[in-house]
């Protein structure tokens, strides 16, 4: 912008002296400038003192430094607003809001990292993942893939064994990195009413649930498979599958799980009509065990073994497309076998279920089966 030759002094001075009586034809011919020159001067400066024009210089200087702070400021907002909502706190993406400032708003890099809160040197040097972290990676990964329904727990549990030192913490980050999180599942919305308390032992082989849990083959065939889990240790003690299975059926599957196992103290099923068979009663019977029927249409009464049931759908039944008996058969045999083995169960020390049979009886000093007496039942809470 082009700055008058003359000082505001002289200006007011010219003014002051055409006021006085000189003409400004004159007064213009004297001091070299136009007389459109002068009567701009005279709109912008008349009735004003030296000092008064000083202190207008001053205010028009302070009004442009305001206009270009503000200037800043806005444009600042608009680059705020275009990378992100809410200010991060994660390094790497103050890093990423750093980088899109420069590329999609022209800022420059000092600026953009001052916005974010980020020094010059980590936006230049992002960290390198050591190879530690890239082999734990590698396998959070394969686990996730495998087990679909496992959060970062039991990823983490699965990994004791391997990675002593790493804890649930690391994981979860390196987890949540690699995007892997599970979806939560939408509850059905259900009347409130008052439960029933679920009552558990508190040694193994006192009580064990059965239940049916029906599927399908791929020619559209109904197969049935009977679910047998121990209420203290949730293991899964017999795993039948079949097109049909009836109340002998049923009591032939649990003499062959005795034989390893020992008879339970107490049976818990349903209504059922292979469990109200003649064949079932009279077994139970026969073997002094005591049958505990829970309520029609109360299927948390048996609480334990559907717990079981949702995890042998979600993981089993849902991941696999069966073809034929003998692929159900050997795929859920490898599925029950993983579950005793090496699936963890936060209910027992995030442990599987057999390690932790077999911790209870080296605690017990026997590894014997007791023998049956009446059932001693205790208030417990159901988790997982």
């Amino acid at each position: 912008m082009r700055t008058s030759k003359y000082s505001e002094q002289q200006i007011i001075g010219f003014l002051n002296r055409a006021t006085a009586g000189e003409p400004v034809a004159e007064l213009c011919r004297k001091e070299g400038f136009s007389q459109p020159t002068f009567y701009k001067w005279r709109a912008k400066y008349g009735g004003l003192q030296v000092s008064e024009a000083v202190r207008l210089r001053e205010l028009e200087g302070e009004n442009a430094k305001l206009k270009k702070l503000l200037a800043e400021a806005m444009l600042d907002i608009s680059a705020l607003k275009g990378v992100f909502g809410v200010k991060p706190l994660a390094p790497q993406m103050r890093r990423d809001a750093a980088r899109r400032m420069v590329q999609e708003h022209q800022l420059s890099e000092r600026r953009a990292c001052r916005l974010v809160g980020l020094s010059r040197d980590a936006y230049r040097n992002p960290p390198e993942a050591s190879a530690e972290n890239q082999m734990l990676s590698q396998k959070i990964k394969a686990i996730a893939l495998e087990r679909r329904r496992f959060g970062y727990r039991r990823v983490h549990d699965v990994l004791r064994a391997d990675f002593p030192g790493v804890n649930h913490k690391r994981v979860y980050r390196l987890y949540k990195a690699a995007d892997l999180a599970v979806r939560k599942r939408k509850k059905a919305k259900r009347p409130l009413g008052q439960r029933t308390p679920l009552m558990a032992t508190n040694k193994i082989n006192a009580v064990w649930s059965m239940d049916f849990v029906s599927d399908s083959l791929c020619n559209a065939r109904r197969i049935k498979c009977l679910a047998v889990a121990d209420d203290f240790s949730h293991e899964c003690v017999q795993m039948a599958v079949d097109f049909g299975i009836g109340g002998q059926y049923v009591t032939r599957l649990l003499d062959e799980a005795a034989q390893f196992r020992g008879y339970p103290k107490a049976v818990r099923t349903d209504n059922g009509p292979e469990f109200t068979s003649r064949a079932f009663l009279g077994w139970c019977e026969r073997h002094k065990i005591q049958h505990i029927l829970i309520q029609p249409g109360r299927p948390m009464q048996n609480g334990y073994i559907e717990s079981f049931n949702g995890k042998f759908r979600d993981e089993c039944l849902n991941e696999h497309w069966f073809e034929t008996l003998p692929q159900a058969r050997e795929v859920i045999r490898a599925w029950v076998q993983d579950y005793n083995e090496v699936r963890p169960h936060s209910s027992i020390g995030r442990m599987p279920p057999r390690r932790f049979a077999r911790l209870h009886r080296q605690q017990a000093g026997t590894d014997q089966n007791p023998t049956p007496n009446e059932v001693t039942l205790q208030p417990r809470t159901l988790s997982e």
